[in-house]
């Protein structure tokens, strides 16, 4: 399992488990029943240990490693709340789209605070047209002067009331087809649940799950943001949010990995400890079998992560593997959570146990980062060479 593991990832996957375990675990439960946030003494020790910069580039204060180096941590992370695995995946995305489409002092200004956790991003791509179909984007932004004007909306923006800049993707151009006429731009606000109205509304979106971050829909009226802060070219705003696609989704299947061993290892003592007809259930073979499966598959799926990390690393084109990993992983995460409940019983569906939590965030798996029907389209589109 550890062929693609050097001792460096090694190293770095015991500290991220050292930490779930000691920071993370005790205060899961509670806060997510409580759908609370992510305590920002817990973002700050993440930034400390350089989980905000672990893909940006040394010279502009990250850490500058590998994808595999993001993929063990993701996981630890995600282990013990999908929360906090997911939280690192805003800058660390935003980061490699600023990377790949900013200008120089874009970069200086902004990158270093974000590999610290000092500047927080969300971003704003979907909006209630724009999910699976993302160039369908209606937000306008109309220049005037040295300015963009922007209004508009967006749908389920996580941790937009944490953020400092909200990567926000809006129509310029009204054009076929729709995603030459998509532009980025770096929208500037301070932190906190009361945003910039009018320019800048936000509405809490409740959710059954994925607690710890906050969901909001966005308005943006006559939201001005500076020229300076257009990412890129004018129209090419698509380009930048596809680049991110396939570090996105290869890092959303660490996170469904973590939820996975997480409700593995509950489902594994329970099994053990729990005794019916004067056995342990896991003495019974519809038990053992059910175990077995959960193994099996969260070690293909964590071998099928490495290889996808490990081609891109090597600046290989995996589109189709990152597709595919997202896949089987979520759906995986998705269907052994729902086991863990039942080798629970009648206590797994109460929220006196975790499962339970790993059943409810596993639901966003198959959803996020493109659904399940989309990574297959992307698949097959690959493989007839369409």
């Amino acid at each position: 399992m550890e062929g693609y593991l050097k001792e460096e990832h090694l190293e770095m996957q015991k500290a991220a488990r050292r930490f779930t375990d000691e920071k993370i675990v005790p205060i899961a439960d509670k806060l997510d029943q409580e759908e609370a946030e992510i305590p920002q003494e817990i973002l700050d020790e993440m930034g400390k240990l350089g989980y905000f910069g672990i893909l940006i580039p040394e010279e502009y204060g990250g850490l500058g490693l590998d994808m595999i180096s993001y993929v063990v941590v993701t996981e630890e992370l995600s282990r013990g709340w999908l929360g906090v695995g997911s939280v690192p995946a805003r800058n660390v995305l935003c980061g490699e789209v600023l990377t790949a489409g900013g200008n120089e002092e874009q970069k200086k200004r902004f990158l270093p605070g974000m590999a610290t956790g000092a500047l927080q991003t969300a971003s704003a791509g979907t909006e209630a047209e724009a999910g699976s179909d993302a160039a369908n984007i209606r937000l306008k932004a109309v220049r005037k002067g040295d300015e963009y004007v922007l209004n508009g909306t967006k749908m389920f923006c996580t941790f937009a009331n944490k953020a400092n800049i909200v990567f926000t993707y809006a129509r310029t151009a009204d054009v076929k087809p729709k995603h030459r006429g998509i532009s980025l731009f770096l929208v500037e606000k301070k932190p906190g649940d009361q945003f910039q109205p009018p320019q800048l509304v936000g509405n809490r979106i409740r959710t059954i799950g994925y607690h710890g971050m906050n969901t909001y829909e966005l308005a943006y009226e006559d939201c001005r943001v500076p020229v300076a802060n257009l990412v890129g070219e004018e129209n090419r705003g698509f380009y930048l949010l596809m680049s991110g696609y396939e570090v996105a989704r290869i890092q959303f299947s660490a996170r469904s990995i973590g939820v996975a061993q997480a409700a593995f290892e509950a489902a594994l003592k329970y099994s053990k400890e729990r005794v019916q007809f004067d056995q342990p259930i896991a003495k019974f073979q519809a038990i053992r079998f059910k175990l077995a499966d959960m193994a099996t598959d969260i070690a293909l799926a964590r071998q099928f992560t490495y290889y996808a990390a490990a081609k891109r690393d090597r600046g290989e084109r995996c589109d189709l593997e990152a597709g595919m990993v997202k896949l089987f992983a979520a759906e995986m995460t998705l269907k052994h959570t729902w086991n863990a409940i039942q080798i629970h019983g009648g206590y797994g569906y109460t929220k006196e146990f975790p499962v339970n939590r790993y059943w409810r965030d596993a639901g966003l798996l198959p959803i996020g980062e493109g659904t399940t029907e989309i990574q297959r389209e992307i698949i097959a589109r690959r493989l007839l060479g369409e």
